[in-house]
């Protein structure tokens, strides 16, 4: 098996899975926290294959900063997979959609609106940063 289809196979009741060498890493945390944090603790993610539950652009953006290498999202909407598919990292998905929704099914999931107009990965990790600070600090 490869990487990415260990972590595929290792998703289901995780929100993320990650896999390099047959090491796996899980995650439970929603949207984006779990590779924020990564990110944070400035763990070394580079060659690993990433399985997510929906992957947008603020979370494709978080893929190509830390040189994830491959990505399967559930969901997986437009924008997300131009962006991987820009960098040169193979994508695959159960369900491909024009955009993520928020939580409450009312609008547009305010991580992907934060990067919407952003190219700049290490822009949108920035940006993202702040926008979940003001979130937490309601």
């Amino acid at each position: 098996m490869t990487d990415l289809e260990i972590a595929k196979a290792n998703l289901e009741s995780h929100s993320i899975c990650l896999c390099k060498d047959g090491k796996i890493i899980t995650d439970d945390g929603r949207g984006i926290s779990p590779m924020m944090r990564f990110i944070h603790e400035e763990r070394d993610l580079r060659g690993y294959s990433v399985a997510d539950i929906i992957v947008g652009k603020a979370a494709a953006m978080l893929f190509v900063k830390t040189g994830i290498a491959a990505v399967y999202g559930k969901v997986m909407s437009n924008a997300a997979r131009d962006y991987l598919q820009q960098y040169q990292i193979p994508c695959t998905w159960d369900a491909l959609t024009e955009k993520i929704i928020n939580r409450k099914g009312d609008d547009i999931c305010p991580m992907e609106k934060t990067v919407a107009e952003l190219e700049d990965f290490e822009e949108g990790y920035l940006a993202l940063k702040v926008k979940l600070t003001a979130l937490m600090r309601g």
